[in-house]
């Protein structure tokens, strides 16, 4: 049974796309202009690129993950900005990653909810 999302959830579900969008983008620029080797980008990037096949199932238990695994970015991000304060690249990469995590963290509250009032669970084993 499909549940529609209400506007709280969706307007944060926007958010966590786009979060990700920018934040994916980010990470791409940084690891060309770098000219980092392919084992790093792929440190870089599969760690978000894992949650996509959740995210388009609406799996609430990915964009928890997404929370957690966001984290690890921010701290790459707060050290960046640290050694290079005036980087524009990480800026917009921590603006990313904060917007993709309390976008995620709402969106899990909101539509866990809405997914309870309809009788629907919000999550559970395999999820």
């Amino acid at each position: 049974m499909a549940v529609p999302r209400g506007q709280p959830a969706a307007i944060a579900l926007a958010a966590v796309w786009a979060g990700w969008s920018v934040l994916l983008g980010q990470q791409l620029a940084d690891a060309w202009q770098h000219q980092l080797p392919w084992i790093i980008w792929l440190g870089k990037l599969v760690p978000l690129l894992i949650f996509l096949p959740g995210m388009w199932r609406d799996r609430l238990r990915s964009f928890v993950w997404l929370c957690f695994v966001s984290l690890l970015y921010f701290i790459a991000l707060v050290e960046r900005l640290f050694v290079l304060p005036g980087s524009v690249q990480a800026i917009i990469g921590m603006v990313a990653v904060v917007t993709l995590f309390i976008a995620a963290m709402m969106y899990v509250r909101w539509r866990a909810g809405e997914l309870r009032a309809a009788g629907g669970r919000p999550s559970g084993p395999g999820d």
